[in-house]
């Protein structure tokens, strides 16, 4: 049976001395479904307001930019919140070193008891790990705060939500930009293609079968849409 990586000491070293990376998946996977689904909705509302072609190419082009580049902001904001708190975090977890090492101390040998050392071996990795204050500190934010040891990085993260909301975005317009007499139909196909790709992408970093979170991502795609698409329809009138 074939393994995902080596386990030679060799690999398994140069595998643990690679730096963490943290991953973008989350905001691409967020950009993506955001992005095809927004845009959608503003073409299915348009649509069952019975409003021209144009229309939906206007608003679409101005919810693909404006709502994308907002989405992006949050994302950033809220990615840079986090690292700022872990920085935090950090801080206050030295400053308690400084200040009563025992009880830090104490505090590594609880958790480690949790794990199962008992006895010398349990005091020796107390003291391993206390020797040196990064991996102390590091200890502390994974097992005291539950943080990830690889933060990501904030424009990263915006910059991968973006890029993603404009390209499954732009998707369901092109059949309107192209002119196509059933522009709508068309757009409904491919974004549905587009919601089920990305599911079944998705998939690839889960245990879900592939096909299933393909259907589950369609589905969420096609309620958005079709709550839209009544909207715009009982509206209609108001246009």
């Amino acid at each position: 049976m074939a393994l995902e990586h080596d386990h030679s000491p060799a690999a398994i070293r140069e595998r643990l001395a690679a730096d963490l990376r943290p991953n973008y998946l989350r905001d691409f996977v967020y950009g993506a479904i955001d992005g095809a689904v927004t845009t959608f909705a503003v073409v299915a509302g348009v649509e069952g307001a019975s409003l021209a072609p144009r229309v939906v190419l206007i608003l679409g082009l101005a919810n693909l930019f404006a709502d994308g580049l907002s989405m992006a902001a949050s994302n950033y904001s809220g990615t840079k919140a986090e690292v700022d708190d872990a920085r935090r975090l950090a801080e206050v977890e030295r400053r308690h070193i400084r200040v009563d090492s025992e009880g830090e101390r104490e505090e590594i040998r609880q958790i480690l008891r949790l794990k199962g050392l008992e006895g010398d071996v349990l005091e020796q990795a107390v003291g391993a790990i206390t020797a040196r204050e990064d991996t102390w500190v590091a200890m502390m934010l994974a097992e005291e705060y539950g943080l990830p040891a690889a933060q990501r990085e904030p424009m990263r993260s915006a910059l991968a939500t973006f890029v993603a909301f404009l390209v499954a975005g732009a998707i369901p317009l092109v059949p309107f930009v192209l002119g196509y007499p059933n522009a709508f139909a068309i757009a409904a196909v491919l974004v549905a293609i587009v919601f089920f790709a990305i599911g079944s992408m998705k998939s690839l970093w889960s245990l879900q079968r592939w096909w299933l979170s393909g259907l589950e991502t369609l589905a969420i795609g096609a309620a958005a849409a079709s709550v839209a698409y009544f909207v715009g329809y009982l509206l209609q009138g108001l246009a």
